[in-house]
């Protein structure tokens, strides 16, 4: 059982304790009183707070009532079963207990077994002992514990299923009906791989056979990813973990469900997002450092050419055996400059055209999206995060990739920036509509800010300010933002620290409605 289910668990069932008619107390492993309800402190005239927390010993006058309740206990922790005895009412070292009754009493022990099978506490109860009752006392204790696991049963948030050692179903909680779909009373003493897919519900009783012949625990205690089917027969991933209960020559287990398929979504939508923005990384700086290249490139072939043409027009006033090989062999080199040039200049022109696909999207979840990518591993570096969203700036017409991929990018220099500062790190992202029609997106860090000579030429090709990098991410960003027909910079921020802005062109509400 995981902690969140034991915690759970154990808050449902003391809260059972109080709400029982019955005398009842709960017990730690360490027979330290953890709750007590009124019926107890009124049948000892004992307020219950001055029970909690201390131990049989010290609570009760030590007589042959406590040595056999300390006898029964101890039965139960070694044992791990329930345990009676009938014996007088123990007494309290405290306080006055006028509505005690001299005659003898039933005590029953009940163990709650955590998943690993050791005692997470007894609830300790007092019933009048009496021949002429029509149930024995084990009956009505049997009965208790079972209203009392009902009501657990209907509270517990966590999906819970208790089924015996043939596998068949013996409860359901609420949560687990909701999940897989059925009702107790459609599914009660079926098998329970009725709520698993092949292979293993074909699988299922074999491994509870081996269990129960070896002792080999695979699964109990230790939880593990499964997947569940539900009533419509469609199937979900879940987190298992299972508990064992032992009455009489009985084995009971208890399993407790986490139902993972948002969990998984959000992670599938994650991997799929850190995919699409790493494509377009590459893509992007694939196409900056081949547009940066044509330039260059372009010169020197524009200049070998003209050197070439300049050749032959000296070789025309020379006239020998070899004179027209030569100026042959210069005017196709020459060509050949040329042809080289016009397919750099081609290139360069499909690199500035992009393959932008811009769309109406929210302003919003662009952030929300780009920072769920961008903020891994911020928390663990200290770093406080806040957002300031203006309304207002709501849609702007945008390539998602492209956006996401400058948002990613500024957001993470700001935390490399900050994990170097050992005051305050703090990261502050908004935007805001601006007079016109363009809205603003602000990245602000408390870093060390930028020198001016840094500042003023950062934006450029094979600039950088870290000791590893290339200096490609901020010319990216800035083609990308111009390409959108805004424009981005950066300031120094007030107190320390750095504030990246960019703009884009925001769409009209006829626009977002159509594209919605």
């Amino acid at each position: 059982m995981n902690e969140t289910s034991g915690e759970q668990l154990y808050a449902a069932a003391v809260g059972m304790i109080h709400a029982s008619q019955r005398a009842e107390l709960a017990l730690s492993p360490e027979l330290t009183i953890i709750a007590c309800n009124e019926g107890y402190s009124s049948l000892q005239g004992v307020p219950g707070d001055t029970l909690i927390g201390k131990p049989i010993r010290q609570v009760f006058r030590e007589d042959a009532a406590v040595e056999l309740l300390l006898t029964s206990l101890e039965s139960v922790l070694s044992l791990r079963r329930p345990h009676q005895v009938t014996a007088p009412v123990p007494t309290p070292v405290a306080g006055s207990p006028a509505r005690r009754s001299p005659r003898s009493v039933c005590m029953t022990n009940i163990p709650v077994l955590d998943a690993d099978g050791a005692v997470r506490w007894i609830v300790h109860s007092l019933d009048a002992a009496s021949d002429s009752d029509d149930r024995s006392a084990t009956a009505a204790a049997l009965e208790a514990a079972e209203a009392r696991l009902r009501s657990i049963l209907q509270t517990v948030p966590d999906a819970m299923i208790i089924i015996d050692d043939h596998g068949r179903i013996e409860s359901l909680s609420t949560t687990a009906e909701q999940l897989f779909g059925y009702s107790l009373a459609e599914i009660a003493g079926d098998n329970v791989s009725r709520l698993m897919p092949s292979p293993d519900r074909e699988q299922h009783d074999a491994y509870l056979r081996r269990y129960l012949s070896t002792g080999e625990r695979r699964i109990i205690g230790i939880g593990r990813i499964v997947v569940g089917q539900r009533k419509d027969g469609t199937t979900f991933p879940m987190h298992l973990t299972v508990g064992e209960l032992r009455s009489g020559e009985r084995h009971y287990f208890t399993g407790f469900i986490r139902d993972l398929t948002a969990q998984q979504l959000t992670e599938a939508r994650l991997k799929e997002l850190q995919l699409e923005v790493t494509h377009m990384s590459r893509y992007t700086a694939l196409g900056e450092m081949a547009s940066t290249l044509a330039h260059e490139i372009n010169q020197p072939l524009t200049a070998i050419s003209n050197y070439l043409r300049g050749s032959q027009r000296l070789l025309d006033k020379i006239e020998t055996e070899s004179t027209p090989m030569l100026r042959e062999a210069l005017g196709k080199a020459a060509d050949q400059a040329l042809r080289a040039g016009h397919i750099i200049r081609r290139l360069r022109e499909f690199v500035a055209r992009g393959e932008s696909d811009r769309r109406v999207e929210n302003l919003a979840k662009l952030v929300e999206d780009a920072s769920a990518l961008g903020l891994v591993g911020a928390h663990e570096g200290g770093i406080t995060v806040t957002y300031r969203l203006d309304p207002r700036a709501g849609f702007v017409l945008a390539d998602r990739i492209q956006i996401q991929q400058v948002l990613v990018n500024l957001i993470r220099n700001a935390i490399e920036v900050m994990l170097e500062v050992p005051a305050e790190r703090r990261l502050e992202i908004s935007t805001a509509a601006l007079a016109g029609d363009f809205a603003e997106i602000s990245i602000s860090d408390t870093g060390l800010g930028l020198a001016p000579e840094v500042a003023s030429h950062l934006f450029q090709p094979f600039v950088t300010t870290k000791p590893k990098g290339i200096g490609l991410g901020l010319s990216i960003s800035r083609t990308i933002v111009e390409a959108h027909g805004g424009r981005i910079w950066v300031e120094d921020r007030p107190g320390g620290g750095t504030i990246f802005r960019f703009t884009l062109r925001r769409a009209e509400v006829e626009e977002a409605d159509n594209a919605g």
